[in-house]
């Protein structure tokens, strides 16, 4: 693969090529699917520069794909905060982050199977469960989860972690179906996930809140 001759960085600019090195990393890791196809040479040669110029600012392959998969994570995160901002309700709240979530997988469906829907001897090294589970959208799937609980309407006993798992579940459920088998004929992404969300939580709620 030629590499595409790239103008030399002014001094204090070094960030702006950190941030092409890692939009063609993500770009490539998208078109390709495949961690192993996206190499430092591949990366190089779409920005324009030689591997040594990566290398300066990762050190190996394997930081490179951890933080464009962080920062694709971000993206999600951002636009299920946006949905939720605003809402008081901690149902809706929850409503709103499943749906925002549902359709970001849509929208970017590859992104969506790089960080969610890879074999897992496919999945970037350092990027799995632990960073999944310590990340600032579960964290705020946690809390949502807790904000429910202390609304005193859900079934005696539930804690926090597994309400928030169940509710990641079907949400990672209904947007992994519509994204695999897209013709399928099933309904929209707001339909399906509100169907749904709305039959987890009626499942959720204790016997004196129906």
């Amino acid at each position: 693969m030629s590499t595409r001759a790239r103008s030399r960085s002014r001094r204090g600019e070094g960030g702006l090529l950190r941030q092409d090195i890692l939009d063609a990393a993500a770009r490539l890791l998208v078109e390709s699917g495949d961690v192993e196809k996206v190499t430092i040479r591949a990366v190089a040669a779409d920005v324009g520069v030689s591997p040594p110029s990566v290398y300066l600012h990762f050190p190996d392959k394997d930081t490179l794909i951890f933080d464009v998969c962080q920062q694709l994570f971000a993206a999600l995160d951002q636009a299920i905060e946006s949905a939720a901002a605003g809402l008081e309700d901690p149902f809706d709240r929850i409503r709103a982050r499943g749906l925002a979530y549902a359709r970001f997988g849509v929208e970017h469906p590859e992104h969506y199977r790089v960080l969610f829907m890879q074999k897992p001897e496919s999945a970037p090294k350092g990027f799995g469960p632990e960073q999944l589970m310590e990340s600032a959208a579960f964290a705020h799937l946690l809390q949502n989860a807790a904000d429910l609980i202390a609304t005193g309407l859900l079934e005696p006993g539930l804690e926090p972690f597994p309400v928030a798992l169940e509710l990641w579940a079907v949400v990672h459920g209904c947007t992994s179906l519509l994204i695999s088998h897209p013709n399928l004929g099933l309904p929209p992404v707001e339909v399906l996930f509100g169907q749904a969300c709305d039959h987890l939580t009626r499942g959720l709620l204790g016997p004196d809140s129906t």
